[in-house]
Parts: C-alpha cells; sequence; structure tokens
C-alpha cells in the first residue's frame, strides 16, 4: 500500500539465539545434511526447544542418513549456548526425534516421472516484494533491524561485550515522509547479559557498539527514542525462558511486515515445497523487475495446487510506480522466469546445503553467493524486453 504523507513503520529482528531461531536453525541443519548426501531428499522438519529439551519431528524420505543428536547439538554449540550457566547448552539438552517418511500421498504429486510431472508440493500462495529503499532493494526498516540483530551477535561472539548471551532482539522505527526514509523514530534492543554487569554500562555499550554502528547518524535526531532493556534485567533467555518453534518468526524472514505474505515458513522444507522455493522464485521476480527500472516497487503473487506444476495464478501490484502497465509485466514474467517448481529448483540452483545460512537475519536481502534468487542478472533482458 502507498502512503501519502509523514507515517512511522517498525520492523523488529533476532539474534541467531533468539528460541524460535533456535528451532529454524536446527530445522535447517537437518535439511542440509540430507541435500548433501541425496538433494532429492524430501524433508519437512519442525523444532521445538524448551528448558533443557530439543525435540524434532517431521517427515522425511532420504537416501541419506542423519544422526540427528550430533547435527542438533552441533548447531546448537555453534549459536553459543556452550555452558549450563546459560540455562541450556548442547552437551546436557536433551533431544528427542519423532520422525517419519513422507506420506505416499503426497509423494504422487511431487515425484517426477515420465507419467507425471513434478508438481507443488502442496498449495499455497507466496508473495515477492521489492523495493528501492536500499540497495538491496528491500524495505529499510528490515535491512536495519537486521543488521542491529546481526551486530549483537558479532560484539557477542568477537567478545567486544563478553557479558551478552545468544538471545537478543532488535526493532527500529522509521519515519517516512511519503514514500521517502527520512529519520529513525525508534530504536528497541533487548539483548541477554550475565548477572554481573550494570545496566549502565550495558545500555551505554550497546548505543555505542551496536547502534551507532548500524543505523545512518544522519537518521538519528534528538527526538530519536532509543530503548535499551527496558525492563532492567535479562539474564534468563533463550530455551530457559521461552519455548521456541519453527516457522514463528516468517514476518522477520521476509520483508518485515512490509507487504503480503503466503502463511508458510520456510525453514525445515526442501525446495519441492513452494512454501519455500515458490518465495524465493517471487523475491527473485520482484528484484528483477524493479532493478531493470521496470516499476520502483512491486509485489508479485504465485499461488499452486497441490500436485500441479504449473501455477494456478500470478499476481502483479506495482503500487502506482510502473512503467509499463501491469498485464504487461505479467508477459515479462511468463516469458523469463521459470514457474514449475522443478524448474524454479533449477534456475535457482536449490539442491544444495545452503538453507543453514538463511535461517537467521533473513532470507532476503541477502549478498551471499548461495542466495541465488538475489542475483539481478535478469534486469537487462527484462528492460530491453519493455522497451524501456
Amino acid at each position: 500500500m502507498s502512503i501519502d504523507g509523514v507515517h512511522v513503520f517498525t520492523s523488529e529482528s533476532v539474534t541467531e539465539g533468539h528460541p524460535d531461531k533456535i528451532c529454524d536453525q536446527i530445522s535447517d541443519a537437518i535439511l542440509d545434511d540430507l541435500i548433501r548426501q541425496d538433494p532429492n531428499s524430501r524433508v519437512a522438519c519442525e523444532t521445538l526447544v524448551t528448558t533443557g529439551l530439543v525435540l524434532i519431528a517431521g517427515e522425511i524420505t532420504s537416501e541419506g542418513y542423519s544422526d540427528f543428536q550430533k547435527v542438533v547439538r552441533q548447531t546448537v554449540r555453534e549459536i553459543g549456548y556452550t555452558r549450563a550457566k546459560y540455562g541450556f547448552d548442547y552437551n546436557t539438552c536433551c533431544v528427542i526425534s519423532s520422525i517419519h517418511e513422507q506420506s505416499p500421498d503426497i509423494a504422487m504429486g511431487v515425484e517426477d516421472s515420465e507419467k507425471h510431472e513434478q508438481g507443488a508440493g502442496d498449495q499455497g500462495l507466496m508473495f515477492g516484494y521489492a523495493c528501492r529503499e536500499t540497495e538491496e532493494l528491500m524495505p529499510l526498516p528490515i535491512m536495519l533491524a537486521h543488521k542491529l540483530a546481526r551486530r549483537l551477535s558479532k560484539v557477542r561472539k568477537e567478545k567486544v561485550l563478553d557479558y551478552l548471551r545468544p538471545d537478543g532482539k532488535s526493532q527500529i522505527t522509521i519515519e517516512y515522509e511519503g514514500e521517502v526514509p527520512k529519520r529513525v523514530e525508534a530504536v528497541v534492543i533487548a539483548a541477554q547479559h550475565n548477572a554481573k554487569v550494570k545496566m549502565s554500562d550495558l545500555r551505554q555499550d550497546i548505543k555505542n557498539l551496536v547502534i551507532k554502528e548500524v543505523v545512518p547518524p544522519h537518521m538519528i535526531d534528538k527526538n530519536t527514542k532509543i530503548f535499551i532493556n527496558e525492563t532492567g534485567r535479562f539474564e534468563q533467555g533463550g530455551p530457559l525462558a521461552d519455548t521456541g518453534l519453527t516457522g514463528r518468526k516468517i514476518i522477520v524472514d521476509t520483508y518485515g511486515g512490509v507487504g503480503s505474505h503466503g502463511g508458510g515458513c520456510f525453514s525445515g522444507k526442501d525446495p519441492s515445497k513452494v512454501d519455500r522455493s515458490g518465495s524465493y522464485m517471487a523475491r527473485y521476480i520482484a528484484k528483477n523487475i524493479v532493478a531493470a527500472e521496470i516499476a520502483d516497487k512491486i509485489e508479485v503473487q504465485i499461488a499452486y495446487a497441490i500436485g500441479v506444476a504449473e501455477p494456478v495464478s500470478i499476481m502483479v501490484d506495482s503500487f502506482g510506480t510502473s512503467r509499463i502497465p501491469e498485464d504487461r509485466i505479467k508477459e515479462l514474467i511468463r516469458a523469463h522466469f521459470e514457474l514449475k517448481p522443478k524448474k524454479i529448483i533449477s534456475s535457482l540452483d536449490l539442491l544444495r546445503p545452503i538453507y543453514l545460512k538463511t535461517a537467521c537475519y533473513g532470507h532476503f536481502g541477502r549478498t551471499e553467493k548461495e542466495f541465488t534468487w538475489e542475483y539481478t542478472d535478469k534486469a537487462e533482458v527484462l528492460k530491453k524486453d519493455a522497451d524501456l
């Protein structure tokens, strides 16, 4: 939606030690472990964490073998839960598995054969979005929220602030004039810490070493509000303080609340699940359209039926910023992008163990080479075909 006049918009992110993100990382670590051995693995892995417990459940069919205990404990260790005093640690947590094979009824529609083209792993609707607010062609609030959370983890892991613990959250409110971000209205940080640090020291350190390192100084003024650990204490964190579940941070994973969301999460799902691969393709389409200067902002929706290869619908909304008719944009999408699940997987090279890296700090707006859906390699041909 386009909004005129002065308004604000808020997005949040969380660190890798947040309980929900622990679950996303475990689910994607298991997926990577199996795809590394068998690229055609069918994986739908869910994780729950709570005090002293990791429970993994779901459906997996694969020629590979995953030592779930080993994968879970290694993932928890790399996140930073390495001591019992943190309330959760990789050595002593209980790991329970309840995994079974994928339903043969689903497999019938997903497997590619001479008689049946690979169809979508489920029905569903997926959205892709892009805009000109940042060089990543992403909304500014979610990009800054991710950078704050990533910086919070960085100063912890590098022991710049050695009193920090793995759990943490960030939130940022941007004031806009029309479509243009002008200033930061508010920054919120919640950082888990040990019992010894003085709250006044923590707040000063995070302001100087996290917020000022991330937020452009010209966007902060005397009216910007900064809230750091406002309850006064955040010693208990992670699974000791809060139960975590795979897929509960879907807005953090996508566009921070800007635009629409189809409702399906990504983590723990192999790319035959269009919740994941379809969303990646929708982002790829949207980003290339904006990079081609066909529109300054765009949202793309793709919808599928289980077992059917072709999408049942494509929707485009350019929010009045398109330089060509939206019907023509849909024609360009059909002409230049592969939308059948098997073709999406091939064109974006998704049968690789790349998914653990996606499980924190957003699936979109990333610059790492594994994130093929962030490439803008279609922009020039789109621009030429659109006669711009």
